[in-house]
């Protein structure tokens, strides 16, 4: 049950996600100055966690989409299903502890210096 409830609340968030971000591409058309200023933001260590929250995002909806697909399709898929989730989300916490020092570790540099 909550596996259904966070793939549907993370597709939400990377919908939302893309969103902003096709907007704040087309900024570049309409102001360059101020699409400048939108991308300086970006730069910011709160944007880094937000960027590492993006990344938890996609990696666990493409996971449980994969465990979803094969529950679907895999004639045993039911049976395994469980044991399924317990592997995506054990990639996932591994992917994620990999994932911190390419995200954060720039914020980290800004934040505690070099």
């Amino acid at each position: 049950m909550w596996s259904w409830v966070a793939h549907r609340v993370t597709g939400v968030l990377i919908f939302f996600f893309l969103f902003v971000h096709v907007l704040d591409t087309a900024l570049v058309r309409v102001s360059p100055e101020d699409y400048d200023k939108v991308v300086a933001t970006y730069k910011t260590p709160i944007v880094a966690l937000l960027e590492y929250g993006l990344v938890a995002a996609i990696l666990f909806h493409a996971l449980n989409g994969l465990r979803v697909i094969a529950v679907d399709f895999w004639s045993q898929g039911p049976r395994y299903q469980k044991q399924m989730l317990w592997g995506a989300v054990g990639l996932w916490l591994v992917l994620m502890l990999g994932a911190i020092y390419p995200v954060l570790g720039h914020a980290a540099r800004e934040v505690f210096g070099s």
